[in-house]
Order: structure tokens, then C-alpha cells, then sequence
């Protein structure tokens, strides 16, 4: 088992791929886990669950799963988060959501939310960089 805080190699690979194509945004190592950010705000943060930890999350996602936090508009933050497995809500902020990443990962679907909460972050000079989701 990996020590809390570990993301495999595997995920931040594929999350690192995504990101890079994101103006401006960089990594950088958080609290626990890593997390990107564009400025000083935070895009996307992933980690390790640590079951010590008073982290909000869905705990029938097995022990120590891996998940990542990231923002969602408002208007989609329910609909999201109420389909259940993979999603949750964050217990903090107000438009901030969550996902079990695994094996069963749809990884256009994280792309698109990742796009999505770089939009809610960044300037709106960057965001208007990015081409239109098709």
C-alpha cells in the first residue's frame, strides 16, 4: 500500500497531459497530493485519501482510493455530484466537486471537467484561449 498522499504514476501522467495543455497552469506539490493552478488558484488538486484524515469522501470507495477536487460551475455542481460513484461533493466551497479515479476513469470526461474548472479559475483572457468544447 502506498503512503497517504501518493498518487500513482499512472494518474498523474494522464492529469499532467491534460494540464499542460491548460495556458499558464502549473504544478506544484500541495498538502498532500499535487495539485494545478493557474495564478494562485487551485484547478484541480489529487491525492491519496488518508482514512485518518476528516477529508470528505465517499468512504465505500475502498481504502486509500485516489481523488481528485476540482470546480465546476454552479449550475452543474448538483447535477454532477447527485449522479453518485464516481463524483461527490467537496465538503468545502461552494461550487467544488470531487471523483474516485481508478480503472474505471473516463478520461475525455476528466478533460472536459478539468477545461471546465481551469474556465472557473483563470482569467477570462485565458479561458477565451482554449477552443470551444465540441
Amino acid at each position: 500500500m502506498s503512503a497517504p498522499g501518493d498518487v500513482r504514476p499512472d494518474v498523474l501522467r494522464r492529469l499532467r497531459a491534460i494540464c499542460q495543455g491548460l495556458p499558464q497552469t502549473y504544478e506544484e506539490p500541495a498538502w498532500i497530493g499535487v495539485r494545478w493552478r493557474i495564478r494562485q488558484r487551485t484547478v484541480a488538486h489529487v491525492y491519496t485519501a488518508d482514512p485518518d484524515r476528516q477529508l470528505d469522501y465517499p468512504r465505500h470507495a475502498g481504502d486509500q482510493p485516489t481523488l481528485m477536487t476540482f470546480r465546476v460551475p454552479v449550475d452543474d455542481l448538483l447535477g454532477l455530484t447527485c449522479s453518485g460513484f464516481p463524483f461527490f461533493r467537496a465538503g468545502w466551497g461552494h461550487n467544488v466537486a470531487g471523483v474516485v479515479l481508478g480503472d474505471h476513469t473516463d478520461w475525455a470526461e476528466i478533460a472536459e471537467l478539468l477545461t471546465d474548472s481551469y474556465c472557473e479559475m483563470a482569467p477570462k483572457f485565458l479561458a477565451a484561449q482554449l477552443p470551444p468544447h465540441p
